[in-house]
């Protein structure tokens, strides 16, 4: 079962929680945005810019009941989409209260929690270099010899 798939909380209300609860952490600047297919959430901690994209689910998924029985009408695949999306953004607030918990009791710093999320000069973020270099590591069982993507020239 996915955590909170029967919450009533809104999209809205969860992303303030989420803000707030940056604050309280210290966070000092704050942006959320959204788009067809990805939510934004954009922050600043401890001198650290961290950049989240969550991926949001496409309403097309909800066309059908999860068995694929049924057509679902217009109205029901939206509530089935929005209640999906309300359990995603509760599961981030959830993510991201964990993860300033353990930075607040000293387990674990910033870079730690949130290294695959720090925003990086050009935009892009650590994890959007690190995870194509981490997997030909894994393919070549050579390590990297640089930050910079690998290309595939």
């Amino acid at each position: 079962m996915k955590y909170a798939q029967k919450t009533t909380v809104s999209v809205e209300k969860s992303r303030s929680e989420i803000e707030y609860t940056l604050k309280r952490y210290g966070a000092d600047q704050f942006i959320s945005g959204w788009d067809q297919e990805k939510a934004y959430i954009g922050f600043r901690v401890r001198n650290r810019m961290i950049k989240i994209t969550v991926k949001l689910p496409l309403k097309s998924d909800f066309a059908h009941t999860p068995e694929m029985k049924f057509k679902r009408a217009p109205e029901a695949m939206f509530k089935a989409w929005e209640q999906a999306c309300r359990q995603r953004w509760r599961s981030w607030l959830l993510l991201i209260k964990a993860k300033l918990e353990a930075v607040e009791n000293g387990d674990a710093t910033i870079e730690d929690e949130f290294m695959a999320y720090i925003m990086l000069p050009d935009g892009k973020t650590a994890g959007q270099y690190l995870k194509p270099q981490i997997d030909i590591a894994y393919e070549t069982g050579k390590m990297p010899t640089t930050l910079l993507p690998w290309s595939e020239e």
